[in-house]
C-alpha cells in the first residue's frame, strides 16, 4: 500500500484519522549495520505507535537506538525486518524517490545546529520546502512571511543567520519547519545549543504548534525538563524500548 504522497498537508492536516488508525506505527523494527562477525543490532525489535496530534519525547543515552529510530521515522533509513508504517503505508517497501515525496510532503526536521544557510536570509531559508515543492514565488514569499510571524520573526526577514541570536536562528529553523504545515515533526535535540530561558522560549513554541496546528511533534532530547513539555515519553536502552508511556499498551 502506498501512501497518498501526491496530497498534501494543506489539504488534509490528518486531524481527521480515526483515533484507532495512528499516523505512526512501528511493529518490531531492528536495524542492523554491517555483516558477519562486523554486525551491530542498533534496534532490536521495537514496538510502539503515535497518535495523529500528540507530542512525544525521545529519550536515552548515546548509542541507545533512538536516532536511528528517528532516522527511519524521517524516511532517511528503512528497517532491516520488521514494519515502519505511515498513515497505513509500509515505508521500508516505497522506493527512495516515493520516500523523497513523503518527506517533502508530510515531515518538517528541526536540528540542534539550525542548519541555515549562512549566506541567505531568513526569509528565504523558510522559503526553500516551498521551491522544493514548486510553489510559485508570490505565494511562498507570502507563506514564509508568515511562518516568521508565526514564530515573532515579523521584521527579522532580511537577516542573515550571522546576525540573528541562536534563539532567532532556532525560531527561523522552526518556521522553515512548518511553513509546508507538516503532519509531523521530527525535533533533534531543538534545545541543545540554547540557554535556559531560550529553550523554554523554543519550547512553548513547539507545544503552541501542537495544541494549535495540530502537527505531531517527535522529539529527541537528552534533557528532562525540556522532555516535561511532551504528553508522553519513550525511553531507549540498548536497541529497545526500556520504557514508554503509552496511551495504551496494545497494539492497534
Amino acid at each position: 500500500m502506498k501512501p497518498s504522497i501526491q496530497t498534501t498537508p494543506q489539504q488534509s492536516t490528518g486531524r481527521d484519522l480515526p483515533d484507532n488508525n495512528p499516523i505512526i506505527n512501528v511493529k518490531g523494527v531492528t536495524k542492523v549495520y554491517g555483516t558477519g562477525s562486523a554486525a551491530m543490532a542498533a534496534l532490536r525489535g521495537v514496538d510502539f505507535f503515535i497518535r495523529q496530534g500528540e507530542f512525544v519525547a525521545v529519550m536515552g543515552p548515546s548509542g541507545s537506538g533512538k536516532s536511528t529510530c528517528m532516522n527511519i521515522l524521517g524516511c532517511l533509513d528503512i528497517p532491516s525486518s520488521g514494519q515502519y508504517l505511515f498513515q497505513g503505508a509500509d515505508v521500508g517497501r516505497l522506493s527512495r524517490d516515493q520516500r523523497a515525496l513523503l518527506r517533502r510532503n508530510f515531515l518538517g526536521f528541526v536540528f540542534q545546529g539550525f542548519n541555515l544557510l549562512n549566506r541567505t536570509s531568513a526569509l528565504e531559508n523558510v522559503e526553500l520546502p516551498l521551491i522544493y515543492r514548486g510553489t510559485p514565488i508570490a505565494e511562498r514569499k507570502e507563506q514564509a512571511k508568515e511562518a516568521l510571524r508565526s514564530v515573532g520573526l515579523s521584521g527579522w526577514e532580511s537577516h542573515t543567520p550571522g546576525e540573528l541570536s541562536g534563539g532567532q536562528q532556532q525560531r527561523v529553523a522552526i518556521a522553515r519547519a512548518i511553513v509546508t504545515h507538516p503532519r509531523v515533526l521530527l525535533a533533534d535535540e531543538p534545545t541543545g545549543n540554547l540557554d535556559s530561558a531560550r529553550s523554554r522560549e523554543i519550547m512553548e513554541l513547539l507545544t503552541v504548534f501542537n495544541r494549535e496546528m495540530g502537527i505531531t511533534i517527535i522529539m529527541v532530547t537528552h534533557e528532562s525538563d525540556m522532555a516535561a513539555y511532551a504528553g508522553r515519553q519513550i525511553h531507549f536502552l540498548d536497541g529497545v524500548i526500556a520504557n514508554g508511556d503509552e496511551p495504551e499498551r496494545r497494539q492497534p
